[in-house]
């Protein structure tokens, strides 16, 4: 794959990482492992619904649910437009950039969109988050 287009280019995953990479139930049990027993109070999240919609999605096709759908889950898009009264352009780039933030890493790379996402978390109206919050098993 040449050029700026791809999934290598977007994200710096190749195609040699992804066939080396755990399957999906594997990387499930891993995540269950290194989770451990959650609190009563546990929460999720993720900036927007796409992660929650997939590892639902996903665990139904692979059998393999993963625990923390078993949580409440934490759209944080949603949380900070609330908070900000944003509408528009209200994916990561721009949310960082309402408040003079330049997004660090490869975009679409789940440990640097991690990274950036918790460097909003200090502009969020938490007090918002028990109403915002989805209960287990709610993921449309």
């Amino acid at each position: 794959m040449g050029g700026h287009d791809g999934p290598e280019y977007a994200t710096g995953i190749s195609q040699p990482m992804v066939d080396n990479a755990k399957t999906y139930p594997e990387s499930i049990q891993y995540l269950t492992e290194w989770l451990g027993q959650q609190a009563e109070s546990f929460i999720w999240s993720s900036w927007g619904n796409y992660d929650l919609r997939h590892v639902a999605i996903q665990g139904e096709m692979d059998g393999a649910l993963a625990p923390m759908l078993n949580y409440p889950h934490l759209n944080l898009k949603r949380l900070w437009r609330r908070t900000t009264g944003q509408r528009k352009k209200n994916g990561l780039v721009n949310a960082l950039a309402f408040h003079g933030l330049v997004f660090e890493g490869d975009l679409h790379r789940g440990v640097d969109d991690a990274r950036n996402i918790v460097r909003l978390l200090s502009f969020i109206d938490w007090s918002l988050e028990e109403k915002l919050a989805r209960p287990p098993g709610s993921i449309s």
